[in-house]
């Protein structure tokens, strides 16, 4: 069973850097796409970053205007996003996702699988 556990969140002041991990257990994420999505409270879920296990190519939505860099370490199965200038908007819960097919998609009906969120809170 697919396991995706989520930590690295809290409160930062605007301008300021947080790292976000995501831990996978259960398969072999070869074949996945693995996303970050994020929710803030009252609006939709909301498509960050995507990485495409087998080849490293990575995928942003046209808010992290570079400020944001997801990775994956193969070696431990886990999944960073970094974040950089934050910004009081990009306050909300992170998700991590796994989507069961090598194509990216940018909509949270694309994952199979889901982890708990984490909360990023981006205040002076």
């Amino acid at each position: 069973q697919v396991q995706l556990v989520e930590s690295g969140g809290g409160l930062v002041q605007p301008g300021g850097s947080l790292r976000l991990s995501c831990d996978a257990s259960g398969r072999t994420f070869r074949n996945y796409v693995m996303g970050w999505f994020r929710q803030a409270l009252g609006k939709e879920r909301e498509f960050v970053a995507a990485v495409r296990w087998s080849s490293g190519n990575t995928y942003y939505a046209d808010f992290v205007e570079d400020r944001f860099t997801i990775s994956r370490d193969n070696a431990k199965n886990t999944v960073f996003l970094q974040m950089n200038s934050l910004k009081p908007e990009d306050t909300a819960v992170y998700y991590c996702a796994a989507r069961s097919n090598i194509l990216v998609s940018r909509v949270p009906q694309g994952y199979d699988y889901w982890g708990q969120g984490t909360q990023v809170t981006v205040s002076s």
